[in-house]
């Protein structure tokens, strides 16, 4: 290897380097504001959704910011219609949630407790003794005052969320407008910023990045609402007192695999055992979920999302859960995003791999076989590179105004 050589794969080297380097300041400096960043990242998704509807206006003749006020006016609209209907019936739930405490404490504590000791043979009656607590908190006084004062500290603390929470509320609506407002600009000028030489092939994995998760952000919001509302009215049909709570909250949670129909038939199931104590209301609550889950499957799903995102359920546990860990609840509200779009950069990178030599070895390339078929690339050059180094040596359009748009 000659010395010329030698000097280019120490600077890639250190370019790759330089690389991980800011890739791991950013995600620390994410991980440090994420509680700043939650409004933002809730109002850039808003003004992503509503973009579309914004260039449909201007396609049609209006303006810019005639569509930006348009767009916006209808967002906060829907928000308002929604909140000045929900609200006095989630208050209604809440009130009969509380005001059934005692009798869900009552049901544990003389069907649930028994039936376990019975069938395990642990004696679950000793602990829950009120006079048996009082007794252990006066010999572990000084722990039990240390508990209480961390729990103190927590309440204080937490007046301070409070007050964050109001602030990220007034200011998401403005953020919202002018993510509206401008997202084109940003759009143009983070494309401005693509290396020239790369700048078809970030195109093209940023639009196919955007149709995925844009068809599964869109579908997806559909179908929470449309389970929402259908577990709702379902449970109460067949009489639960919380019925519509518990509908909403497994429509909510339907974005998760799995998640959504088991908190209807778990949480159904619990309240149709303290209310009714009966089978037929637990069979009333399984006839919901059942076509609640055929619509979902065979209708719902198919029509308004499809295999958009095409990440395998446990992929999307994963990436929720991991999000949540790493980045609280901007994790969790990135993660679908975010999973979508390393989808979609996995499978480029999975297409290079194929059409490397690293893979096909001494073996040309169009006569490796891929899953079980030859697979023949568009095109073969000396590197073995194929169709994706093609396109990464594509030529720099002529107008960059619209930079990855």
């Amino acid at each position: 290897m000659s010395q010329a050589e030698d000097l280019a794969t120490i600077a890639g080297f250190y370019r790759r380097l330089q690389w991980g380097a800011l890739a791991a300041a950013c995600i620390w400096l994410i991980w440090i504001l994420a509680p700043v960043l939650v409004p933002f990242a809730v109002a850039a998704i808003l003004g992503w959704l509503g973009d579309p509807m914004v260039d449909r206006l201007q396609a049609r003749g209006i303006g810019r910011h005639t569509a930006v006020i348009l767009v916006f006016t209808s967002i906060i609209l829907a928000l308002v219609i929604v909140i000045l209907l929900m609200i006095p019936i989630l208050q209604q739930q809440i009130s009969t949630l509380f005001d059934s405490m005692p009798r869900y404490r009552d049901w544990f504590l003389t069907t649930v407790v028994p039936w376990v000791e019975h069938h395990v043979g642990v004696q679950f009656h000793y602990w829950l003794d009120t006079d048996h607590l009082l007794e252990l908190l006066r010999e572990h006084w000084q722990s039990a005052g240390g508990i209480a004062t961390v729990a103190l500290g927590y309440v204080s603390r937490s007046s301070f969320v409070v007050i964050g929470m109001l602030v990220n509320i007034v200011l998401l609506p403005v953020l919202t407008f002018f993510f509206l407002r401008d997202w084109d600009l940003i759009v143009g000028r983070v494309g401005s910023l693509v290396p020239r030489d790369h700048y078809q092939t970030v195109r093209r994995l940023a639009l196919e990045s955007n149709a995925v998760l844009g068809g599964f952000l869109r579908g997806q919001l559909m179908v929470m609402l449309i389970l929402g509302i259908l577990y709702a009215v379902g449970l109460w049909i067949v009489g639960l007192d919380l019925g519509i709570l518990i509908g909403l909250i497994g429509g909510l949670l339907t974005f998760v695999p799995y998640l959504g129909p088991a908190t209807i038939i778990v949480l159904g199931s619990l309240a149709a055992l303290v209310q009714f104590g009966d089978w037929p209301h637990l069979v009333g609550v399984a006839v919901v979920f059942s076509i609640g889950q055929v619509i979902e499957s065979y209708w719902l799903t198919p029509k308004l999302v499809g295999d958009r995102i095409g990440l395998h359920p446990m992929a999307v546990i994963f990436a929720v859960m991991a999000g949540g860990a790493l980045f609280g609840f901007l994790g969790m509200l990135l993660a679908l995003p975010v999973a979508a779009v390393a989808n979609v950069l996995l499978r480029y990178a999975q297409d290079r791999y194929r059409h490397s030599e690293l893979y096909a070895g001494e073996t040309p390339v169009g006569l490796v076989e891929v899953e079980g078929s030859v697979g023949v690339p568009e095109a073969v050059g000396t590197g073995a590179v194929g169709t994706a180094a093609a396109t990464d040596a594509a030529s720099t359009p002529q107008d960059d105004r619209n930079g990855l748009g």
